[in-house]
């Protein structure tokens, strides 16, 4: 797929960047024209998502970055101003589900790891990068929640809690830091295939059937179709836009 915005010039972070949907939105942000901060807590994956990026002519940075470890974050953001000095782009897509099971099976070290991931770490990491980014004259924040967060199932309780506690951040941030110029928006997925999606497809069976029956489109996104969405909100397309939710799901139905 083939998209004309351009991001000439911006320097952008994508957490969970080396795999599935993040993967797709790295080389995506860099075939518009920005430098990209591939951070996941596997460096030689981000190694190899940042070779193939400078390979296409673009720049990126790979960076070890564990969204549960504030200290981590800290130092992600540390090295993207030693390497840019500024940032406009933060993309908070790291997330986990650890607990596809009934609530009465989960442990409170699931609902914790999901916790830390899903929640406490894209609310520290964007309260930290935000005042920075102001500096510069602001920027783009785009949280990827789910639509598990809009409309929750069985089984996924504290993974779709997590992420309707992302969306509700969201709109704080949108609040809290227009005044930076800062546009905070989220992108609401639905089924697309990813290595969580395809993982979890393969250790359950029936369940990609039961996501193609959930969608008015009867089908599976492809990884690279969360460009469109992604590209929108980080760019002058959306320059009116903060505080929305981008539901990209294929039209969900309620089960």
């Amino acid at each position: 797929m083939n998209y004309s915005v351009r991001l000439d010039g911006k320097v952008a972070i994508v957490t969970g960047g080396s795999r599935g949907l993040g993967a797709a939105m790295s080389r995506g942000l860099a075939a518009a024209g920005a430098r990209v901060v591939v951070a996941s807590r596997d460096l030689a994956s981000c190694e190899e998502r940042t070779a193939e990026i400078r390979a296409t002519g673009g720049e990126a940075l790979a960076a070890r970055a564990d969204a549960a470890d504030t200290a981590s974050l800290d130092a992600l953001l540390d090295a993207t101003y030693r390497a840019w000095s500024r940032l406009d782009i933060l993309v908070n897509n790291a997330g986990i589900n650890v607990g596809f099971r009934p609530l009465a099976e989960l442990s409170t070290h699931d609902f914790d790891s999901m916790y830390a991931v899903n929640l406490r770490g894209p609310w520290y990491l964007a309260s930290r990068a935000a005042p920075r980014m102001g500096v510069h004259g602001g920027g783009s924040i785009v949280n990827v929640i789910s639509v598990g967060g809009l409309k929750p199932s069985a089984w996924l309780g504290p993974y779709a809690a997590t992420k309707a506690g992302l969306h509700a951040l969201t709109k704080v941030m949108a609040q809290e830091w227009a005044p930076l110029q800062i546009r905070v928006n989220a992108i609401a997925p639905g089924s697309y295939h990813s290595d969580l999606f395809d993982g979890t497809a393969r250790a359950l069976p029936g369940f990609e059937q039961g996501a193609l029956q959930a969608s008015a489109m009867k089908r599976i996104a492809a990884t690279e179709e969360i460009l469109g969405p992604l590209l929108y909100l980080v760019s002058d397309a959306s320059s009116f836009t903060t505080g929305a939710t981008l539901v990209a799901d294929g039209g969900f139905l309620t089960l």
